[in-house]
């Protein structure tokens, strides 16, 4: 069993991609598979973060709340600057009301659950952006309607529901860091705690795929439909990532930051919230029609950049 944890952690990039394309093909060839991956992702990402905040020590991550500079240096990348980059980027689809709210929805709002298991994945300090979570996903609320009023116009404002992002949070964040909080407590008294604590590490690249591809076929289809229109919203989440990790590494540099938090900063700029707001563009009205779809669409794209980051990112932001 070693043996195997080992092999698929050497190759996990490869798994990864594989479990996207694999996905995919389920998705496009077994319509009745869709909906069953669909009520997938939330269990799968569930069971993903639980075993990612497992691997991470959660008194280590209640000091990264305290770590002011890392804090400052991922508030200011997510809220200062990468909106910047969202309002520059979504002015090429202004003339459809769809696109252009999709394309802010989600580049506007910063990713509070996978980004921790990518950045783990790639060395950087996940316990740090752990940390950030509650931060991240408050300032977000905040903000997300002052953005959008900027950007969008009131009208766009107007069809906005906020419910999805707490939802998500409970569920995603809340209860498998309760979960693993009270399996760390267990592991350090009984043999069951250590066991569940084990076999959750082990797992790690067998959830991810299984969550990568849950997601990528529920959300092909769709896609699929409208590939003319989204072919327009492709390159600019392309720009948008290339521009986050520039950022977020020059931002990490600049703070003086380890490689790790720099790592972790270059994670966090580059994910979106796009399976948190993924409800709220479901529930507009039929004049933002493509706002779903531009928001699927984002998920496939960063989830393939997500595996390229896994290579990237260390040699990017060097331990010395």
């Amino acid at each position: 069993m070693r043996v195997l944890i080992h092999w698929w952690e050497r190759h996990q990039a490869l798994l990864y991609l594989l479990a996207i394309a694999g996905g995919a093909a389920l998705g496009l060839m077994s319509p009745p598979a869709v909906p069953v991956m669909q009520e997938l992702i939330e269990p799968s990402l569930m069971l993903l973060l639980f075993s990612t905040f497992m691997a991470v020590p959660l008194a280590e991550a209640g000091k990264g709340f305290r770590d002011l500079r890392f804090l400052g240096t991922v508030l200011g990348v997510n809220f200062a600057v990468m909106p910047l980059a969202a309002w520059g980027l979504s002015r090429f689809v202004m003339d459809d009301q769809g696109l252009l709210l999709g394309v802010l929805l989600v580049l506007l709002t910063p990713c509070i659950d996978y980004v921790i298991v990518f950045t783990g994945l790639a060395g950087g300090a996940q316990a740090r952006l752990l940390a950030a979570t509650p931060l991240l996903m408050l300032v977000q609320i905040l903000l997300l309607p002052l953005y959008l009023w900027l950007f969008a116009g009131s009208q766009a404002l107007a069809a906005i529901q906020i419910a999805p992002f707490i939802r998500a949070f409970i569920l995603l964040i809340i209860i498998p860091l309760a979960a693993a909080a009270l399996v760390q407590l267990l592991g350090r008294k009984t043999r069951a705690g250590q066991a569940i604590g084990e076999t959750m590490g082990a797992a790690m690249v067998p959830l991810m795929m299984g969550t990568l591809a849950a997601v990528v076929g529920s959300q092909i289809p769709t896609v699929a439909t409208q590939l003319a229109s989204l072919a327009r919203v492709v390159p600019l989440y392309l720009i948008f990532a290339v521009i986050a990790v520039l950022v977020g590494s020059g931002a990490g540099k600049a703070a003086g930051l380890d490689a790790g938090a720099t790592r972790a900063v270059m994670f966090s700029a580059t994910t979106r919230n796009s399976l948190v707001v993924l409800p709220m563009a479901l529930a507009l009205p039929a004049t933002f029609a493509l706002a779903p779809m531009a928001v699927v669409t984002q998920t496939l794209v960063e989830l393939v950049i997500m595996v390229v980051m896994i290579r990237l990112v260390p040699r990017l932001a060097r331990e010395t």
